[in-house]
Order: C-alpha cells, then sequence, then structure tokens
C-alpha cells in the first residue's frame, strides 16, 4: 500500500494491516463513525474532525458510562478528536491542510455541504490526487440529496418496516439502526477496493454510498424477489418465506428459534422430538411441502416441544446437528459469546481510561486489530493536532514533507 499522507502526532504506535494509514473523519452519528472505527482498529490513524459542540451521538443518553454517552463510545474508540469551526479562518485551513495530506477522506455531510469550505472532493483531489475520498448520504446525490438520511426513514421508504413485526400489527423499525451500519461497512469496503486500485496506479478517487441504496442491496432475498419475480414481500412475524420450520416455535417455557434449513435437517429434528413418521407425509416431506403446509405441521412440531424448556431441547437439538438457538436479551447474547470463547468484550486504551468495548468482528492471523484508545473526549488531542497542522507547509503535495520510507525528515512518523 503506498503511503501518501503525512502522519498524525500519536502517542502510541498503531499496527495492524492499515498501520500508516492517515484517515480525515469528517463524519458524525453512526454510518460514518462506524466505518472509521473500522479502519482505526485495523491501524488507520483517524482524526476525528468535530464542531465545536462535538458528535451529536455525544448528547445521545442514556445509557451512560462516566456520564459519556454509550452510544458514542459504541463507535469512536482508536481516533483523536480535534474540534474545528469551519467558519474561523484559521480552522478552516487546517481542515483543509489535514485534507491535502491524508490517504482517506470519510465525509456524510448533506450532499454538496462541503464545497463552500473547499473541503469536497474536485477541491481536495486537485491538491491530493492521491486521495481516497468517501461520501455517505441518505438518498444519493441526485433527486434525494435533500431528502434527510436518516435510519429510520430509509427502514420506512425502502420497505423494511413493511417486512418487520407481527402480520396482524402495525410495522416496526429494526432494533438499531441497521442500515447505518450497513452503509458504513459498505463504505468500508469501497474506501478497501479504492486503495487496492490506488496501491497499483497511484490515482485515487471518489467512492460514495448511499443509506437507501444499501438498503436495498440488504433486503436481499425480499428486493430480489420483487425486481426477479414481481413478488411483494410481506410481514412474516418471524417466519421465513421460502423455509419452514425456520421460525420462533413454542417452548414448556418459552420461545426458542428453530430451523432446517433443508430435507436431512427436518428429518433429524423429528428424530430428536419422536416424530419419525412425519417426514414421510408427502405434506411434509419436501421444503416447498413443508412452506405450503406450515400452518398443518407447526403444531405437530410445538406439541412435542412443549413437553420441554427451551434449554433443554437447545441441547438435544444441537447436538443432534440441528440448527436452533435461545431468544436471549443482549446481555445473554454478550454471555453466549463468552461461554463460547469469541471474547466479545475488550478494553479499548489502558489503565483507569479504558473502556470496555465489542471486539471488531474480524479475526486476522497474522496483523490482528488492536484497541491502543479509548474514545477522545471532545478535542483531546487538539492542541497536539492543530500544531501538526500548522506545521505542515501549504501547498506542499502529499508526503513531500517525508522521506521515501513514509517517515519524515527526522525519521520520525507524523
Amino acid at each position: 500500500m503506498a503511503q501518501r499522507g503525512a502522519h498524525a502526532p500519536q502517542e502510541t504506535a498503531a499496527s495492524g494491516p492499515l498501520a500508516g494509514l492517515l484517515v480525515a473523519d469528517f463524519t458524525r452519528v453512526l454510518a460514518g463513525p462506524y466505518a472509521t472505527m473500522l479502519l482505526a482498529d485495523l491501524g488507520a490513524e483517524v482524526v476525528k474532525v468535530e464542531s465545536r459542540a462535538g458528535d451529536d451521538t455525544r448528547t445521545w443518553m442514556p445509557p451512560v458510562r462516566d456520564e459519556v454517552s454509550t452510544y458514542f463510545l459504541g463507535v469512536n474508540r482508536n481516533k483523536r478528536s480535534v474540534a474545528l469551526d469551519f467558519t474561523d479562518p484559521e480552522d478552516l485551513r487546517r481542515a483543509q491542510t489535514l485534507a491535502q495530506h491524508c490517504d482517506v477522506l470519510l465525509e456524510n455531510f448533506r450532499p454538496g455541504g462541503l464545497a463552500r469550505f473547499g473541503l469536497d472532493y474536485t477541491t481536495v483531489s486537485a491538491t491530493n490526487p492521491g486521495v481516497v475520498y468517501a461520501s455517505i448520504s441518505g438518498f444519493g446525490t441526485g433527486k434525494g440529496a435533500q431528502l434527510p438520511g436518516y435510519d429510520l426513514i430509509v427502514q420506512a421508504i425502502s420497505g423494511l418496516m413493511s417486512l418487520t413485526g407481527d402480520p396482524a400489527g402495525e410495522p416496526y423499525r429494526a432494533g438499531i439502526s441497521v442500515f447505518d451500519v450497513m452503509a458504513g461497512m459498505h463504505a468500508t469496503i469501497g474506501l478497501l477496493a479504492a486503495l487496492h486500485d490506488r496501491s497499483a496506479t497511484g490515482a485515487g478517487q471518489h467512492v460514495e454510498v448511499n443509506l437507501m441504496s444499501s438498503a436495498l442491496s440488504g433486503l436481499v432475498n425480499h428486493s430480489s424477489a420483487v425486481v426477479a419475480a414481481g413478488a411483494t414481500p410481506y410481514r412474516m412475524g418471524n417466519a421465513h418465506p421460502s423455509l419452514f420450520p425456520y421460525d420462533a416455535l413454542q417452548t414448556a417455557d418459552g420461545q426458542m428459534i428453530v430451523t432446517a434449513g433443508n430435507d436431512g435437517q427436518f428429518r433429524k429434528l423429528c428424530e430428536v422430538l419422536g416424530l419419525p413418521g412425519v417426514p414421510e407425509d408427502p405434506r411434509f416431506r419436501r421444503n416447498q411441502d413443508r412452506v405450503a403446509n406450515r400452518e398443518a405441521l407447526r403444531p405437530v412440531l410445538e406439541d412435542r416441544l412443549r413437553t420441554r424448556t427451551s434449554s433443554e431441547w437447545f441441547d438435544a437439538l444441537i447436538w443432534a446437528g440441528v440448527p436452533c438457538g435461545p431468544i436471549n436479551t443482549v446481555n445473554d447474547g454478550v454471555a453466549f459469546a463468552e461461554g463460547l470463547g469469541l471474547d466479545p468484550v475488550v478494553e479499548a486504551g489502558e489503565g483507569a481510561a479504558a473502556v470496555p468495548s465489542i471486539r471488531n468482528p474480524i479475526t486476522f492471523s497474522r496483523t490482528p486489530a488492536d484497541y491502543r484508545l479509548p474514545p477522545p473526549a471532545l478535542d483531546e488531542h487538539g492542541d497536539d493536532i492543530r500544531a501538526w497542522l500548522d506545521g505542515l507547509v501549504d501547498g506542499d503535495p502529499p508526503g513531500d514533507d517525508r522521506e521515501p520510507d513514509g517517515a519524515g525528515p527526522d525519521g520520525v512518523h507524523r
């Protein structure tokens, strides 16, 4: 990977596959900060540029930890914060200098909103042609440019809410901002692909992601049903339109998820439940038969499932190779992952300042993610970053203040 940008001041050396990459983070709330946190976990140096008021999610509470919003904590580790006011000429010059020297710039302002500050792609790439510049919007830069890009609105407009909830009830949003997270991941994929291209060509490019397109891609089989078959997906609660059982089924003490993705799994399910003749019933022999006759099959399965608890059935079914699972709280989910040795909780930072966090889900055999910094206080690193930016020579092409090995003239990464 060509290293083009100057290095921001840092007290803790980064490691990981993206070490040496400088990311200018002009994002806020969720989609953008999630993307830049993923990059930071993998070693990128992320400078989080905030307004003097700070990222909106700093005020989204409760819940809190040490009076800090856990929403903010969840997507901002491994970053350094500098507060810049773009209406102040000195701060704007600093923001422009950062854009001129970074490898990656990620922003989620309203489309066109950074142009008046000279921080749009056209302006930035004129002096930093190798920059990989990513923009996240709600509905793209065309007719949807002025639509507000809130996840809940996209869940409604995309059709996801029409699929979520009880069939006889009202539409519901997903329990998380699913398309914000999805757009953040798509932005990360796009950035990494553009960086790979840059390593071969030396040229940067503009990567654009919007929540609406991420939503339609993320609706996968449902959006495919619309465009490929002219079908209209509908709300089915926990049921699946193309599989049965693939649902929450009643046991002696509640419900659990039981799935049979193929005929072999269904036969194993029936063996464990003591229903040897059911797989030979013409109504249930094949998956499409079970889907067509799900209302006849459901009570047959639940009559047996009601004889034992969810925990008892889970042990028996998993041992037999039947996919199933309890319906946990999030607390239980974290504990379950811990019980499997997945180590879901990491400490971001060290000592008294460390903050418990959910680990990056990617495991590398040689260049693991690290968690060197806790989420920053507003402008926590501002003095150092402003001094560093003021020391960079305006107008120099990215990398001209560094030796060929990627270090500055004195051999120290900046």
